[in-house]
């Protein structure tokens, strides 16, 4: 079965961090292009990053010298580090197969005082 798995996340104070895992299955990770999109309450899907195949990764502006995608392919895991968290940074945070409609169940983060 393919399937995506997110977890990591939670409530964390403002400049706090969190690191949120992506355990895959069903599929060769290293292989695929995948991304990290969240959705803010209310709000539309934003991605926030994307690992492509030969480790390239990009970065929203919005994110950007903040988070940091990876990957462990002897894991078959995709991770985003979280540093430096905003309050507007709050949002249920998925992984994505890019190019199918395959998304894990999301994981919230929650940045608060």
């Amino acid at each position: 079965e393919v399937r995506l798995v997110e977890s990591g996340g939670g409530l964390v104070q403002p400049g706090g961090a969190l690191r949120l895992s992506c355990a895959a299955s069903g599929f060769n990770l290293s292989a695929s292009a995948m991304s990290w999109v969240r959705q803010a309450p209310g709000k539309g899907l934003e991605r926030v990053s994307v690992i492509n195949r030969a480790g390239s990764t990009w970065l929203s502006d919005s994110v950007k010298g903040r988070f940091i995608i990876s990957r462990d392919n002897a894991k078959n895991t995709l991770y985003l580090q979280m540093n430096s968290l905003k309050p507007e940074d709050t949002a249920v945070y998925y992984c994505v197969l890019i190019g199918t409609s395959l998304r894990g169940q999301g994981t919230q983060v929650t940045v608060s005082s």
